[in-house]
């Protein structure tokens, strides 16, 4: 992996904000609101290039050990962790109970590690051999022009 610098804890988190309140409010739907929400949180980074929405918002993208971008299995392994509160909503009242409780616990962990750590890799980021850089940071392939690809 590109040894990229590391994004600012204060920009990740209004990036994990937006996703967190965005899965929460689609989770308050009756019974397939928590399926919609688990969902978007495990393969929220394989959309929009490596990017979930808030990490578009916040102009931030998830990039692999091979230095490319985050897909729908990446997503998965790296926030798998995240999805577990947001499935356990689907229990009525208790599930109500328990899932926020878990998501604060999961909460305290990974930003300790993304705090501590020297490139801001979380566990999942371990996981899933991945890393979340500024979008900036990546260099973009260069288009070929209308002239070299009449040539090709």
């Amino acid at each position: 992996m590109k040894n990229y610098p590391k994004v600012e804890v204060a920009t990740r988190f209004i990036a994990a904000l937006i996703d967190g309140v965005l899965s929460a409010v689609v989770s308050l739907i009756p019974i397939i609101g928590p399926i919609i929400g688990g969902a978007y949180m495990l393969v929220k980074d394989g959309l929009f290039e490596g990017q979930s929405l808030g990490k578009k918002v916040m102009k931030l993208q998830v990039v692999t050990g091979e230095d490319a971008q985050a897909d729908f299995m990446v997503s998965v392994r790296r926030n798998a962790i995240f999805a577990i509160p947001i499935l356990i909503m689907i229990i009525p009242i208790l599930g109500w109970i328990i899932a926020p409780i878990l998501s604060l616990v999961i909460l305290i962990i990974e930003v300790m590690k993304v705090v501590n750590d020297p490139q801001g890799r979380r566990l999942g980021d371990t996981w899933a051999d991945s890393q979340v850089i500024e979008a900036t940071e990546t260099e973009q392939p260069l288009q070929a022009t209308e002239k070299e690809q009449d040539q090709a």
